[in-house]
């Protein structure tokens, strides 16, 4: 069984993290943690737009190495087998792409994450995910 759970240094993020490391050694499972970059637009006072610069190598290997060590430090601990995937572009589709090439039984996903407006009940990305995602999907509160 292959579990993907979305992570993003969040509190919501832990929690899915969290849970899979609870339940993914009774189901037998591989954990796939999966984390979208995007690249940053910013809006110029000439009202055009720019991106911030791409990752450095050097960037994405700390960011590999948080994700490992701190985000999904609950897996190392409880002992389950994971990877982490990183990828360009938005988090929902990041996220359903992932899932389909890893051919995930289940994703996880906290119910909001890094970005968005507080007041939402669920995140853009897991409200995405509830529509788009072809896949059995759990969203922990």
């Amino acid at each position: 069984m292959r579990i993907v759970v979305a992570v993003d240094g969040s509190e919501h993020a832990r929690r899915a993290v969290e849970w899979c490391a609870r339940y993914a050694p009774a189901l037998g499972a591989e954990v796939v943690a999966v984390h979208a970059v995007e690249t940053p637009v910013y809006a110029l006072p000439t009202m055009a737009y720019v991106a911030a610069p791409p990752l450095t190598d050097e960037d994405r290997e700390a960011l590999h190495r948080t994700i490992a060590q701190e985000w999904c430090g609950p897996l190392s601990d409880a002992g389950v087998a994971f990877r982490v995937v990183t990828a360009e572009g938005p988090p929902a589709p990041v996220i359903i792409e992932v899932a389909q090439r890893e051919d995930a039984d289940l994703v996880v996903t906290g119910r909001r994450g890094r970005g968005g407006f507080a007041e939402l009940v669920l995140g853009s990305t897991s409200h995405s995910l509830t529509h788009h995602l072809p896949r059995p999907l759990l969203i922990v509160p």
